[in-house]
């Protein structure tokens, strides 16, 4: 199922993205698209019978906002440097174990809302990203079929940073992490059924028409269910929480000089194979 949340931010609405193309009303059946939902095998066996009977009221999608595709995200959970590729053009060394860090749930936005240049920003950066999930809670998962067993779904998630913040700053990467508007995500969830392979993903990122990033899961270091598996035992994880799986070569940081970071004005389009496509025009704070 392709699930998603429509209408002016704070106020969506659940919908669903049926096999036709149609936009179809899920508010008779659940209150939203968050954890409880995810959590709860029940009732999205309702919804896809209800879809498959073609009970589901249209909506008209003309005009109508895209939300984030999941509503009171507990936290978003992030892994640096997870592709073979992205590891080589910023100069690191493969890591050992997954690179963890946080952003915060108000970071994330919709797919095509607008993202804001901090100000003093020189180098805002982007990076399509695999998003991950998550439908069952989580806790000292043994291995990583077990990690992939406890994914919701899929989506698409630009994982927008500011490199000075980030590097150059000093303590953490979080300041450079957590500006506002800098996790656009969606449009769909894509449920976790209707992707049998996460590793077998094209990620791309075009930004004013100019391709920038071309990848595939395929190079994750660390594939899918073992970031799971491995988060878990640091962290519980819940339903409706996010992990950003880490992005492919082709940033802006990893670019000769004068790289290209964003600037105000700018556009960028990413998508993931089957999880479908973002737009965003950026502008200064």
């Amino acid at each position: 199922m392709k699930l998603l949340r429509v209408g002016t931010a704070g106020a969506e609405r659940p919908a669903l993205l049926d096999r036709d193309g149609t936009l179809r009303d899920l508010s008779a059946i659940a209150t939203d698209i968050d954890g409880t939902l995810l959590s709860d095998a029940a009732l999205l066996d309702r919804i896809r019978a209800a879809a498959g009977a073609g009970v589901l009221p249209p909506l008209d999608g003309a005009g109508l906002r895209i939300g984030p595709p999941v509503a009171r995200i507990g936290k978003v959970v992030c892994i640096g440097l997870n592709y073979h590729d992205h590891a080589a053009e910023t100069g690191a060394a493969t890591p050992a174990e997954p690179v963890v860090f946080l952003k915060a749930p108000d970071t994330v936005v919709g797919p095509d809302d607008t993202v804001l240049v901090p100000r003093g920003s020189v180098k805002t950066d982007w990076e399509v990203e695999l998003a991950v999930v998550i439908g069952r809670t989580a806790r000292y998962l043994e291995s990583a079929e077990e990690g992939l067993a406890h994914v919701a779904g899929y989506a698409v998630s630009h994982d927008v940073s500011e490199r000075e913040f980030q590097i150059e700053r000093g303590g953490t990467w979080d300041k450079g992490k957590n500006c506002e508007t800098f996790n656009p995500l969606g449009p769909w969830l894509v449920t976790a059924d209707e992707v049998p392979d996460p590793q077998a993903l094209g990620l791309r990122l075009r930004v004013n028409g100019e391709p920038r990033q071309n990848g595939s899961t395929a190079d994750q270091i660390f594939p899918v269910g073992e970031v799971v598996r491995y988060l878990s035992h640091f962290m519980t994880l819940y339903p409706g929480d996010v992990v950003n799986t880490g992005t492919p070569a082709g940033v802006a940081m990893g670019q000769p000089e004068p790289k290209p970071y964003l600037r105000a004005g700018d556009v960028v389009e990413l998508e993931i194979d089957g999880l479908g496509r973002q737009r965003q025009q950026l502008k200064d704070a």
